[in-house]
Formats: structure tokens, C-alpha cells, sequence
């Protein structure tokens, strides 16, 4: 620790925090902070997989488990929590003589790094989502999957933000952010799902996989707009016009923008030579259209998304998207274990009487995630013989998308505690239930052998 000590690490970035923390004591804090979010985040997704569940599932629960609502091993200051709350800090007091007078310093500075790595996190998540996303398969699928995923974003949304504001006297911008958490639809979970039972390339696993890519986009626009009302605290007709138009001239700025950029950005990774040749470009341009949509005042996440969508149009997107695995499993779990960690679900114990409406709450929001999504399949049109009840419960899933609103939300203010833990219950749920009603409702086709046992039967 002798070299940190050497640095001022007093640079603008911790200004605030650090002035007068040991930054040695600030390292060794983060030091263990980290070791604490990829413990949590791998025996957390190590155990969801084996069940048969996403893996960020596991790291978000296993969030929840060491941060506010458990063990407290992970907790910040931005949720009202005190440093002698905090078992890290407890630790450091023991171990290395952190004195009482400091702590408060140190972890302050500790909730900071780590707050900041969790919003890289989530920004190389949304990179890395635009690079999945195939613009051409996504045009393929046609009107059909546009149809279904307009329905699937409007009507949670306008039922959850009316609901919230009705029912529940929540404010206008809490309630609009929630309401838009529940418009994404997890493209990762239903694919794996569809996949395992042999009907990913059917009429309903195109439509719903094609849905759930512009659910996500659309959702993502979304996303950008509420967070930037969130920042200005009111609600303006003329502002959100504005951020709508906005976002979505940035998004398809980009992509059209993008046919012409892929060719210089290839033609530059040709002439480099040394190590991250590809890596390090891409991160740079998708690192400069995250800031510029940050200053044009909307979400970073957008820009990033809006790169990742660029690049997946090169012709090394797939060499590109083995590079970026590596550093995303670096920081993206930090982002899904801080989200957890920063959840109180003892908000949500019926138990206690002034809890019960964040209770009935949760129950709302997680009965219009479901029904919101179950009625897609009625958009669907000219399609005979194809099963509407499939492709509304393929839609159900929330998954990673639905956290990344959860987390942006949290980090602007945007969210009281109760809604917070309620939304978080409903991303938990969707992504439970999906997987066992997709298999009920849309059960595996019969296989050869199959086909020849009931023959045979029937003959005899």
C-alpha cells in the first residue's frame, strides 16, 4: 500500500470524499468491496444456473444477501446508512487500524469508486447488448414483431405509471420510471428457453425474439427520457417532446451515421499492431458517443447502446464481441450485485403495518408486468394456427434490462425505497415464472421416435 500512498489520490473525481481519507485505507476498502461483489455475483450465478435461471439472477439475489436487506457487508451511504452499519468498515477498524474518526471518510470514498464502477458497468452492458442486436434480423422478422412489442411497451407502462399515481398517490416521476421498468422485455432468458425446447426457429420464437429487440430498444429511448426528467425534477410536455425526438434521432443518427464510420473503423484497427487493437477503438468510440449523449442531456447508457448497435454492422463484430466478454465479466456484475446490495426488501415485510402498502405494491406491479405482456399475443395478426398465449408469455421476462432501469432510477433519486424494492420483486418473479409457463404453454415437439411410437400404437 506504500505506492498508493504515494499518488494524490485526491483527484477530482474524489475530491468531495477522499480530501482528507488514508487513500490506502480507500484502496484496501475497494480492495475488499470487490472481492465481496464477485464472491456474491459467482455463487450467486453458479447456483441460478444449475436451476436453470439466468445468471444475473443469481448475482442480483446474491446482492441483495451481502448488502442492506442481509448481511450488510455492502452498503452506501446514498440510502441513509452509517459507516458503523457497514462490516467492511468493521473489518478494516480490526485488520488494518482504520480509526473510528476516519471511517466515516474512507467510506464514503469506498461507496463512491464503487458506485462509479457499477455505472461503467452498466454502460459496457448496454455496449455489449447493441453489439447482440442484429438490425437485419430484427427488419426480417417484419410488422408482426413491431406490433407486438408497441403493445408490450404501452401497456404496462400506462397501466404501472396510472396505477402508481391512483392507486398509491406516487409522484409523477417515480411513478413514469416504474412504469417504464416494466416495459423491457429479457431477449437472453425466452431465447434459451425456446432453444432448449426446440422451437427458437418457429413463427412464434421469430416473433417474440424480434419483439424483445425492439422492446428493448424502445425501451432504452424510454429510459433515456425519464432519466433526464428524473434530473430536472418535473414533468414538461415540451421537455419530453424533446427528449423523445432527441433520443430517437441520436439512436437512428447513429445507425445511419454508422454505415459510413464501419469502414474508417476497420481501416483503422487494420493498421494497428499492437495488443487490443480492436478492443481498445471500440471502446474509445462507444466511450465518446456515451458522453456525447450524456451532454445532449440524455441517458450515457444510450450513446453506448447506439455504438454497440454501429458495430455490430462490422465485419469483426463477432471477434469483437469475444474481447469485450473478458472486461464486461469484470464490471457488469459489479453493477448487478450493487443494484441488489442497495435493495431493501424489509420494506416489503406485510408483517409490519407501515410496510404493507410497499407489500401491495409489489403485487400490483408484478400483476401488470404479467398481464401487461400476456396481451401482446392479441396483437398478432393474420397468423392462422399460431399460438397467441406463447408469444405473451415469452414476453414476460424482465431479466438484465429491467435491473438496468432499477439501477439508473436508485442512482438518480428518482425512487423511494418501497417502489425500488417492489420493482425489484417484480424483475425477480418475471424471470422466475417465465421459463416453467413458456415450457407449459409451448411444450416440446415431438420427436422422431416419438412420432413412430404413436404410430405404431395407433396401428395396432
Amino acid at each position: 500500500m506504500q505506492f498508493f500512498s504515494t499518488i494524490n489520490f485526491t483527484v477530482p473525481l474524489l475530491a468531495s470524499t477522499t480530501e482528507s481519507a488514508d487513500s490506502s485505507m480507500v484502496v484496501a476498502a475497494v480492495l475488499l468491496s470487490l472481492v465481496v461483489i464477485y464472491f456474491a455475483s459467482k455463487v450467486g450465478g453458479e447456483l441460478s444456473n444449475k436451476v436453470g435461471l439466468p445468471p444475473v439472477l443469481g448475482e442480483l439475489v446474491g446482492g441483495v444477501i451481502i448488502g442492506t436487506s442481509v448481511l450488510h457487508l455492502l452498503v452506501f451511504p446514498e440510502g441513509g446508512t452509517h459507516s458503523s452499519s457497514s462490516l467492511i468498515m468493521t473489518f478494516l477498524q480490526i485488520t488494518a487500524g482504520l480509526t473510528p474518526e476516519a471511517t466515516p471518510q474512507v467510506f464514503a470514498a469506498q461507496s463512491e469508486v464503487i458506485s462509479i464502477l457499477a455505472e461503467l458497468g452498466v454502460i459496457i452492458l448496454l455496449f455489449e447488448i447493441g453489439l447482440e442486436s442484429n438490425l437485419k434480423d430484427l427488419i426480417a422478422v417484419g410488422i408482426q414483431a413491431i406490433v407486438v412489442a408497441v403493445v408490450g411497451v404501452v401497456v404496462p407502462f400506462a397501466a404501472a405509471t396510472f396505477g402508481l399515481m391512483t392507486l398509491f398517490s406516487i409522484s409523477a416521476i417515480p411513478a413514469i420510471f416504474a412504469g417504464a421498468a416494466l416495459t423491457a422485455t429479457s431477449i437472453g432468458i425466452t431465447s434459451k428457453v425456446l432453444s432448449e425446447i426446440g422451437r427458437l426457429n418457429s413463427k412464434e420464437g421469430q416473433i417474440i425474439l424480434g419483439a424483445a429487440v425492439i422492446d428493448d430498444i424502445l425501451g432504452i429511448i424510454i429510459l433515456a427520457v425519464v432519466a433526464s426528467l428524473a434530473k430536472d425534477g418535473a414533468v414538461n410536455v415540451g421537455n419530453v417532446i424533446y427528449l423523445i425526438i432527441s433520443a430517437t434521432a441520436f439512436l437512428i443518427g447513429a445507425i445511419v451515421l454508422g454505415n459510413v464510420f464501419n469502414k474508417s473503423f476497420l481501416a483503422i484497427t487494420e493498421q494497428l499492431k499492437t495488443r487490443s487493437e480492436l478492443v481498445i477503438p471500440a471502446f474509445i468510440f462507444a466511450f465518446v458517443m456515451a458522453y456525447l449523449a450524456d451532454i445532449i442531456h440524455l441517458e450515457a447508457i444510450l450513446g453506448a447502446f447506439a455504438a454497440g448497435l454501429v458495430l455490430e454492422e462490422t465485419d469483426k463484430r463477432k471477434e469483437l464481441q469475444k474481447q469485450v466478454i473478458p472486461i464486461a465479466d469484470m464490471l457488469v456484475p459489479v453493477f448487478f450485485v450493487t443494484v441488489g446490495a442497495n435493495t431493501d426488501l424489509g420494506v416489503l415485510n406485510p408483517v409490519i403495518p407501515s410496510n404493507r402498502e410497499g407489500f401491495i405494491m409489489a403485487i400490483f406491479l408484478i400483476t401488470v408486468a404479467i398481464l401487461g405482456k400476456v396481451i401482446t399475443g392479441l396483437a398478432v395478426f393474420g397468423q392462422p394456427g399460431i399460438s397467441r398465449l406463447v408469444i405473451g408469455v415469452g414476453m414476460i421476462p424482465r431479466g438484465e434490462v429491467g435491473l438496468v432501469f432499477v439501477g439508473v432510477g436508485a442512482a438518480s433519486g428518482a425512487f423511494p425505497k418501497p417502489l425500488a424494492a417492489a420493482i425489484i420483486m417484480m424483475v425477480i418473479l418475471t424471470t422466475f415464472l417465465a421459463p416453467p409457463l413458456l415450457k407449459f404453454v409451448f411444450p416440446e415437439p415431438k420427436t422422431a421416435a416419438t412420432l413412430d411410437s404413436s404410430s405404431n400404437t395407433s396401428s395396432l
